[in-house]
């Protein structure tokens, strides 16, 4: 068993949790950071209480302390910290500064600590926004246009993933990175990113129907497993891997949770609702006005790369989503 130790930024994120489990499951030692180890006690609640092979250091993005003492002796860096809003920012530079600066202090750090390679957690919003065409497939070549309408995530991405290639080139350090598309699935400690809001305001009927939008999604296990073999095997030095399942009409996911919740009382609508009246509801939802740039839009993605390069095989959606609900419902959230 590998007795490696594997830094894990944001540690208690969504995802993060996800690959410290597998990580420990593998036989690793895993240090997390944490901008407040107030969280600690809970974290290892929700990992089983784990007492050997993990141990959380307190660090943020935004300033050097610790950072150093977390880096050393890591042979890998699980670099997934980054800021990602429920609704869209005044200043696009409160998402895109952290994500940038953040990215690079920890590729520093790891280049001082002699790390053998960093996975960096990307998206596709790095690779998708910005583009003029209605239909478009893309791979892990594209890039989003920042001369085109690109909203302040995206666009934190995209600089912050640019500037991760450019260190890495100069500073011969070995770099992965991973682009996950919508991430779902089961929460291990309760805590759900900003994708949750898809499911729970179906659930809670918020909306009254669903947009002609396609979402691209995977699961949160099936993320943390490229991370795991973008960091270990040979041919995924310096590679870039798109990680989605599929691409699903809302309303697939809707008719999902109707087919499961609606006997138990959850009323789910199905409808689908034409653009304009989409853009009327998003002057007053700004979680709907993160959705505008993609109406009428047709795109796809390949993710033939990491399926073949690290072995990756995910789920289907219908469990994904079915998981991430009932572990909402069961605590109280919908």
């Amino acid at each position: 068993m590998p007795q490696n130790t594997v830094l894990v930024t944001g540690a208690s994120g969504f995802v993060a949790l996800h690959c410290i489990q597998q990580l420990l499951q593998q036989g690793y030692r895993v240090r997390g950071t944490l901008r407040s180890l107030d969280k600690e006690a809970a974290l290892r609640k929700a990992l089983g209480d784990v007492r050997d092979g993990l141990e959380f250091v307190q660090t943020d993005l935004q300033n050097d302390p610790g950072w150093d003492r977390a880096a050393q002796g890591c042979a890998y860096v699980l670099h997934l910290a980054s800021p990602f809003p429920l609704t869209i920012p005044q200043d696009e530079n409160e998402l895109i500064v952290p994500a940038r600066e953040g990215t690079l202090r920890v590729l520093r750090v790891a280049k001082q600590a002699g790390v053998e390679r960093v996975v960096l957690t990307s998206s596709i919003a790095a690779i998708m926004n910005g583009h003029s065409e209605t239909r478009r497939v893309f791979d892990e070549r594209d890039w989003s246009n920042l001369e085109g309408r690109v909203q302040p995530y995206p666009k934190s991405k995209t600089l912050a993933e640019q500037a991760a290639w450019a260190f890495a080139r100069e500073h011969g350090l070995e770099l992965s990175v991973i682009a996950p598309g919508l991430i779902l699935g089961p929460s291990l400690d309760g805590h759900y990113p900003t994708s949750r809001e898809y499911i729970r305001k179906l659930m809670k009927r918020e909306v009254p129907g669903v947009s002609r939008t396609t979402l691209f999604t995977v699961d949160v296990r099936d993320v943390a497993l490229a991370h795991l073999a973008a960091m270990t095997v040979p041919e995924a030095a310096n590679q870039r891997f798109v990680c989605v399942e599929g691409g699903h009409r809302f309303r697939e996911i809707a008719l999902i949770l109707q087919r499961h919740f609606a006997a138990r009382g959850y009323r789910i609508s199905t409808l689908e609702f034409p653009d304009w009246v989409v853009r009327l509801v998003a002057i007053a939802d700004q979680t709907v006005r993160l959705t505008l740039d993609e109406l009428g839009k047709e795109y796809r993605f390949n993710s033939e790369p990491a399926r073949r390069v690290l072995g990756w095989k995910p789920r289907p959606l219908e469990p994904s989503v079915l998981e991430m609900a009932e572990g909402m419902r069961q605590q109280g959230i919908v």
